[in-house]
């Protein structure tokens, strides 16, 4: 039995549709910054318009703290009016009208009743299309869901399909690339997933934890001391033969932009160095093991890749990835942004518009704002 109603399965001519988007994307003096997440949205948004709905869209932006007009999505309802093929209005009557930023309203994040009931007034279905926020349990991802008939977007539909092949029956090879700067964000999905796994690659920041929990020198570099009991439990474990760490590194003398960048072996890290990238031989042994692989995920970049400097291995990465004949998948945030700089995006199977919510599914978690669906199955 399917877990939730899709989009294709209603009929929404005539119906005003509220659809929950991810809108929430980076500004730069009061304009778009990178427009990936509004790309993605469109296209549920402009298909249900050509289907004869009346649409509505809802999003947060950022993390304000009641009202702040900075945080304003009229900045994101002109960018959207300028790459859809349909009128798009803030606040307004358009072919699609643009809600204001749902974070303004006070029980948003709460989940309040009474915000759910104001932002589900005169709405015939409710389309949860943004999966970057069904991990959060609020009045726009779940509150409404309780109270309209209520679908999975296209969007939704996708990530959850294409995500949840690495929890079912993945074909093997098997590879996980993990990065980033911290254990602790990535240590559920670590554990749900390396009994499932042929191989899993650390880099990025958290390699430092793994690396100390070896009893290795690591200098200066980023090390999550609270990790190192749960870290060595993990590599002396059953799976432990499965994580694969970099066996050099590029070590600097602080941590900054121009910051002087050099090759280190992880046998042999200086003691004032500072990692903030992964060497030339582990890109190869990592990139080697991506291309023998039928199905790799990767979340999080190798260094600071930010700075132009301590790039390399992420983009290696972001190579490899496209280059591999296997099912692809890019959690968001970095990773995703090094495959869009390199013109990569379309290159592998699946770029995904969601970093927490992702790895929340991959951990083996309930998502809120998807659960709350399975109510309208049978309506």
């Amino acid at each position: 039995m399917s877990l939730y109603l899709t989009l294709s399965e209603v009929d929404v001519d005539g119906l005003i549709v509220l659809v929950r988007s991810d809108l929430n994307v980076p500004l730069d003096g009061g304009r778009v910054a990178d427009d990936f997440r509004l790309q993605a949205a469109l296209p549920t948004l402009e298909g249900l318009v050509k289907d004869g709905a009346n649409v509505k869209v809802c999003s947060h932006l950022g993390r304000p703290k009641g009202v702040d007009p900075a945080l304003s999505l009229r900045v994101v309802a002109d960018r959207l009016n300028q790459l859809a093929e349909v009128e798009v209005g803030f606040e307004a009557r358009g072919d699609i009208t643009v809600l204001e930023n749902t974070r303004f309203l006070d029980g948003e994040t709460s989940n309040s009743r009474e915000t759910a009931e104001q932002l589900a007034d005169d709405v015939g279905l409710f389309v949860q299309d943004a999966f970057g926020s069904v991990h959060r349990a609020h009045a726009s991802t779940v509150g409404v869901a309780e109270l309209v008939r209520s679908a999975a977007g296209p969007l939704l539909d996708n990530e959850l399909m294409s995500l949840g092949r690495f929890l079912g029956e993945p074909e093997h090879p098997y590879t996980v690339v993990l990065g980033g700067a911290k254990v602790s964000d990535k240590l559920g999905v670590i554990e749900n997933l390396l009994p499932k796994v042929d191989r899993m690659l650390i880099g990025g920041g958290m390699c430092f934890t793994f690396l100390a929990a070896t009893g290795r020198e690591v200098g200066q570099s980023l090390v999550q001391d609270d990790m190192i009991d749960k870290v060595r439990n993990l590599l002396e474990g059953s799976h432990g033969r499965k994580i694969v760490l970099p066996v050099d590194l590029i070590s600097a003398d602080r941590f900054a932009e121009d910051a002087n960048g050099v090759v280190a072996s992880a046998d042999d890290f200086p003691h004032d160095g500072m990692g903030l990238d992964i060497g030339p031989e582990s890109v190869v042994a990592f990139k080697e093991l991506i291309a023998s692989s039928e199905s790799v995920f990767w979340n999080g970049p190798m260094g600071v890749f930010e700075w132009e400097s301590f790039r390399n291995g992420t983009e290696q990465i972001a190579m490899a990835m496209a280059d591999c004949d296997g099912f692809t998948a890019v959690g968001g945030g970095d990773s995703a942004a090094a495959l869009r700089l390199l013109g990569l995006d379309e290159a592998v199977s699946h770029l995904s518009t969601g970093g927490g919510a992702g790895l929340e599914l991959l951990e083996g978690r309930m998502l809120p704002g998807v659960e709350v669906l399975g109510r309208w199955v049978n309506d």
